[in-house]
């Protein structure tokens, strides 16, 4: 497929509520099991726990590919957060999960959503990924609608 220059709104929007619906089936999962094990919750959040990231590390690679063929040269290399969901899938996929350099993104963690250094575990929790992904739309509709 060649590269997109642009999404329409309606295209986007349905990005937007399938990653909504994803993230309620976690919290009502989350939830109904944690009424269900009453005194036993403990150990439910004992499993839960290692859960949670290993769903929004895996939901960072879904909204990604939502917008795979995204035109980098429209997305820029300057550190955005287009970049920091590309660089977070591919350290994800080729480093062990581990964030791995890209010489060709300027990628600050200062300025970055999630804050994310080289050489640091990729682990998101809820509240990442919600960051995340409400930076990586804004900048999806600011540069390809």
């Amino acid at each position: 497929m060649l590269c997109m220059n642009t999404y329409d709104q309606e295209y986007i929007d349905e990005c937007r509520a399938k990653i909504a619906s994803q993230i309620s089936a976690y919290k009502q999962l989350v939830s109904t099991a944690r009424k269900l094990a009453g005194p036993k919750r403990s150990q439910l959040d004992s499993a839960v726990e290692p859960f949670e990231p290993v769903f929004f590390n895996n939901m960072v690679l879904v909204l990604d590919n939502y917008f795979v063929h995204r035109s980098r040269t429209i997305e820029k290399k300057d550190g955005n957060p287009l970049n920091e969901v590309r660089v977070l899938c591919s350290s994800m996929m080729s480093n062990g999960g581990i964030v791995a350099a890209d010489k060709t993104i300027k990628l600050n963690p200062a300025t970055s959503v999630l804050r994310h250094q080289v050489g640091d575990e990729i682990e998101l929790s809820e509240e990442d990924f919600l960051r995340l992904s409400k930076a990586f739309f804004a900048e999806i509709e600011s540069k390809f609608l």
